[in-house]
């Protein structure tokens, strides 16, 4: 079993993945947030500096790239060849409405013609190993029957599947009828994603689908970066190895990061997920969620670490 870590857009970046693999059980593969290529046909120096071989030593990390014009796909992706990377991710999968109004994303999805032909181009036009990682479909789960055929056409290195269509974002249930179909008819390896928040979650999937090889996880793994000891029986989450992680990453942040308001956000956005795991810790979430210094804010960790267990078994709760 392969497990891989999402990308989550201003999270999961380089800083992030490092002190996740340093303190806990890493990831056997990390896809980056999203790269947009431009009509400069230049990478971000953001981008650039998140996917830079020297700050990821050690991990195994697949650049991801959104969009749908090729000749931009293909100029981006000869870039990040050039930086050292034989595997790029295509994204299909993001929900966002300013994504999908531009055909981008999961909006792709909905233009299966043009979508194969902008998979023949980058196939054609590209001497990497590519995956996908797709949705259902733009507004109904039976548009994946299609779709499925239509990827089955192409040699693609793993497909991705989040059982959801884009309108429903991260909400309800996912639905497993239609990745059961993939588990069985796709020419392509597979990859499960979606709502592994426990090991039970886990223990689960691979009980329903036992010739799974590949999971990815995004904000399982963020509500508990010890998820995968959990999984793989090697351990758990304990307040001592989350405080010197907690501590670590943040002390980072306010090495590299300007200004004390960019590193607090930067760590509410992780307390978003990584509170679900304490016990009784949703009043120091909203104090974390209030807090507008990082006086107040540390203060207020060292109030929850002192107060609030880990709970056993707890996960990401939507």
């Amino acid at each position: 079993m392969k497990f891989y870590f999402a990308p989550l857009e201003g999270i999961s970046w380089y800083v992030y993945r490092n002190m996740q693999a340093k303190h806990f059980k890493k990831a056997d593969c990390y896809v980056t947030p999203f790269i947009a290529p431009n009509q400069k046909r230049e990478i971000r120096n953001k981008d650039k500096q998140d996917i830079l071989p020297k700050h990821n030593e050690g991990l195994w990390v697949i650049p991801q790239i959104i969009g749908n014009r090729a000749d931009e796909f293909i100029d981006t992706a000869k870039q990040l060849q050039h930086m050292g990377y034989q595997e790029i991710n295509l994204n299909l999968g993001c929900p966002s409405n300013t994504v999908v109004a531009k055909g981008k994303g999961s909006g792709f999805l909905s233009r299966p013609f043009e979508l194969e032909c902008f998979l023949e181009k980058i196939f054609d036009g590209l001497d990497m190993d590519i995956s996908v990682k797709t949705r259902l479909g733009r507004y109904d789960g039976d548009e994946f029957y299609e779709l499925l055929e239509l990827f089955n056409k192409f040699p693609i290195k793993e497909l991705i599947v989040h059982p959801r269509i884009q309108k429903e974002f991260y909400h309800g249930k996912p639905h497993m009828e239609q990745f059961a179909y993939a588990y069985e008819n796709s020419k392509n390896p597979i990859c499960y994603n979606g709502d592994i928040f426990t090991a039970k979650d886990f223990e689960k999937l691979t009980e329903e689908f036992p010739g799974l090889e590949a999971v990815m996880m995004g904000r399982g793994m963020l509500a508990n970066p010890a998820l995968l000891e959990e999984i793989t029986g090697e351990g758990r989450a304990d307040k001592k190895r989350i405080r010197a992680f907690h501590d670590e990453l943040l002390e980072t942040y306010e090495e590299m990061l300007f200004g004390d308001v960019t590193v607090l956000h930067k760590m509410k956005e992780l307390w978003h997920y990584m509170i679900c795991i304490f016990h009784n810790g949703e009043k120091y979430g909203k104090q974390i969620r209030k807090a507008k210094t990082l006086q107040e804010y540390k203060g207020i960790i060292n109030a929850l670490f002192a107060e609030c267990d880990i709970e056993e078994g707890a996960g990401y709760r939507p």
